[in-house]
């Protein structure tokens, strides 16, 4: 497309994340959010009021149905996440979808197969290749300045039940090893820069409403000898969230989300790594900015699919 063009953008699911989405876009040149999509009517005529959006349906083939849309961002419920993001190339429209691509290996392989045959950017929102945190150690380690010899991660959540990132309730119920698991699998091979080789995982009891295990305990090994631990837990009654320790050859990193720190808990300044310190922004201007340079943007499908190979091999082992 044309890089003046302003890109027209379709964003479904105005829950928490999707929030943090229309947020970032904000601050991006040449894109417009023109329609808003999501399950409750008057919910999502709220959000469009308070980010000027036009058009409001709960139905996403209503959005792919206007011709002025060129994109569309995903940020529904992970079940839906394959079918939907099939839906959009079929429609002809760019699409990123957030993490996880899609709850099985059949449904991912399928997205990165319409993506190969119709040419449409299509990324997954692997959100830490993004973070200036972890963008700093990668800079690091392509510099040749820093290895990985371990990254030890602690996933932790209070989700004894069902709500989102907001502490609202929810219609469907969030996962472990699809979604929480998937930022660091694809995260540690992309830093380790090497595929991963090995994969173990444990978990603990079944909930008996929620259907899901609420601990999980994760190892991987790279091809390169790197290795990771995984700890993960929806019971943690605690400051919630991801914590990547990265152990390498010259020194330690600790990452929390956008900021980062030495092994000695000093904070390091990564405010000069990429042009905005919001992860979730960042992700976004990779997409449009794919668009526009008709290029495969960094977290495409296709470079993610590993990933969920990975994933696929875990559930085996846990069945």
């Amino acid at each position: 497309m044309t890089t003046n063009k302003t890109i027209k953008v379709a964003l479904a699911g105005a829950g928490a994340f999707g929030i943090k989405h229309l947020d970032g876009i904000k601050n991006i040149d040449g894109v417009e959010v023109v329609s808003l999509i999501s399950r409750d009517l008057d919910k999502t005529r709220e959000v469009a009021a308070r980010y000027g959006i036009g058009h409001v349906t709960t139905d996403l083939a209503e959005s792919l149905a206007l011709p002025e849309v060129d994109a569309v961002i995903l940020c529904t419920p992970t079940q839906m996440h394959a079918e939907q993001s099939i839906a959009c190339m079929k429609a002809g429209k760019h699409v990123q979808v957030e993490i996880p691509l899609a709850d099985s290996l059949k449904g991912a392989q399928e997205v990165v197969a319409l993506q190969k045959e119709t040419g449409l950017v299509a990324m997954c929102g692997h959100t830490r290749r993004f973070n200036p945190s972890h963008q700093y150690v990668h800079k690091k380690i392509q510099a040749g300045e820093f290895n990985i010899q371990q990254m030890d991660v602690q996933t932790y959540f209070f989700r004894r039940t069902n709500t989102n990132a907001l502490g609202q309730a929810r219609s469907w119920t969030d996962h472990l090893l699809w979604h929480h698991a998937a930022h660091t699998v694809d995260l540690f091979a992309y830093q380790a820069n090497s595929p991963i080789v090995k994969a173990n995982a444990v978990q603990g009891p079944i909930h008996p409403v929620l259907g899901i295990a609420m601990d999980m305990s994760i190892q991987l090994k790279a091809a390169n000898g790197a290795i990771c631990t995984l700890s993960l837990s929806f019971n943690n009654d605690g400051p919630l969230g991801t914590y990547f320790r990265y152990i390498g050859d010259t020194a330690t990193y600790l990452a929390r989300y956008d900021d980062l720190y030495n092994g000695k808990d000093e904070k390091i300044d990564v405010s000069h790594v990429d042009v905005s310190m919001n992860g979730i922004e960042l992700q976004d201007r990779e997409f449009f900015a794919a668009i526009r340079e008709g290029r495969e943007p960094n977290s495409s499908v296709a470079s993610v699919l590993a990933c969920y190979q990975v994933l696929h091999d875990l559930e085996q082992q846990l069945q």
